[in-house]
């Protein structure tokens, strides 16, 4: 292959002409390691304490998550454990196996105990250390790291292997800091829209449960909310009169479809029509039992296909929404889980269905709903649809942010793109 000029072929790929290639270990100026250390070892517990103890558990790629399944230990502990130094600012975290290669930083000068399958790299002092937390995230070291692995159900890494890896770097920190800063840059608005993204679902959750449940009313609206029957609102479809063909789709929740809505097209010619209900675009079908772990409950709208489509009747319930039940504030009012309240009672003492728990016809229809006028629920459901587009809109924003990152660390850390 031919190497444009500036550049040269290495056992990293093609870099720079003035990058280094080496073995990891030379850029290495401290390992901290305690992978078989515990409390139990130096005859003390985790104690009381508040310092956080950073085991593989906890250690996320690009970050520190002290929700996940941390143990906090005391000053004791700590000074009894931390016997080969502590931890700085900036110090590289590797996850050395279950799992491997997940790579972050120590984020400030608090304490840390670092504890099972973490392993702490300070580089030497010519190496920036958000340049190497960058280039171990990338993915020629994550590849390095897979290939060079052992273990069968949870992969692992020797110290030896892993200072052994090849790497590629600038030799010159300014360039180092430079390719640092520009994806740390990254880094930080891709959170941030992480967050907007978060907080944008909270409040359509918090939304949901005030406007669906009538406790907080719309601007113009006022009034009582009747009180129905799941069966006053909708329909249940049966296959009567209905004509089936070859291009009628079937959909089972034994297979999680109704959940997933995921849709195959099958023929139908050999079906037992009595046992199955005919959906139409715009019906509901509601999973009626526990099967192969898709819960009773799952309920979706079928928004696809032009013509019928049949599920089983032991399974699935097809409900038509009657002219005085919006099928949008209904999708939300589903979605949120409100008909399902009560109902594992019902649907224990409802029978089986092939061994299956399952809740009887009359028991479904009999679900109490309150519902608003219609124009409340229109006015509820176009809220409430609104906030997801912008949900959505966000979501595809993120993922474009998130591929733009990946791109610019390919770049960067290769020296395809340089920065000085």
């Amino acid at each position: 292959m031919e190497v444009k000029p500036g550049y040269k072929q290495t056992d990293v790929g093609v870099i720079p002409e003035e990058w280094e290639v080496m073995p990891f270990i030379r850029a290495v100026g401290l390992y901290i390691d305690y992978r078989g250390r515990t409390p139990r070892k130096l005859g003390l517990s985790w104690g009381d304490g508040d310092i956080l103890a950073l085991s593989a558990n906890n250690v996320q790629m690009g970050r520190i998550d002290p929700d996940k399944e941390a143990y906090l230990g005391s000053e004791k502990l700590y000074r009894k454990w931390m016997v080969q130094g502590e931890c700085e600012p900036g110090d590289v975290l590797l996850t050395m196996e279950a799992p491997l290669g997940n790579v972050a930083q120590i984020p400030d000068s608090k304490k840390y105990i670092l504890s099972q399958r973490v392993l702490l790299i300070r580089p030497k002092a010519w190496l920036h250390r958000g340049f190497l937390a960058h280039y171990m995230k990338g993915f020629f070291f994550q590849q390095q790291l897979s290939l060079n692995s052992t273990g069968s159900t949870a992969k692992g890494i020797q110290r030896r292997k892993l200072d052994n890896l090849p790497i590629g770097l600038p030799r010159a920190k300014a360039e180092q800091e430079a390719i640092a800063k520009a994806l740390s840059d990254a880094d930080a608005l891709v959170e941030s829209m992480e967050l907007m993204l978060a907080k944008k679902r909270w409040l359509k959750q918090g939304a949901t449960q005030e406007l669906l449940a009538g406790k907080k009313r719309l601007p113009g609206f006022s009034g009582e909310w009747e009180t129905k029957l799941l069966g006053d609102c909708f329909a249940l479809v049966s296959t009567r009169n209905a004509e089936l063909n070859d291009n009628v789709v079937t959909i089972s929740a034994q297979q999680g479809l109704v959940r997933q809505e995921e849709f195959f097209k099958k023929r139908v010619a050999s079906l037992v029509l009595e046992n199955y209900y005919l959906i139409e675009r715009g019906h509901f079908a509601y999973n009626r039992s526990y099967s192969n772990g898709y819960p009773y409950g799952a309920i979706k709208r079928l928004r696809r296909y032009d013509k019928g489509v049949v599920t089983t009747l032991y399974i699935c319930f097809s409900l038509k929404p009657e002219a005085a039940s919006d099928p949008t504030f209904f999708e939300h009012y589903f979605e949120a889980g409100l008909l399902n309240s009560g109902l594992s009672t019902v649907t224990n003492e409802g029978g089986r269905a092939h061994g299956l728990l399952n809740i009887t016809k009359a028991d479904f229809l009999s679900r109490e709903i309150r519902r608003p006028p219609l124009v409340e629920q229109t006015a509820i459901a176009t809220i409430l649809s609104d906030m997801d587009a912008e949900i959505a809109a966000l979501e595809a924003k993120v993922v474009k942010a998130r591929q733009l990152k990946q791109g610019m660390m390919q770049e960067l850390l290769t020296g395809r793109i340089r920065l000085i």
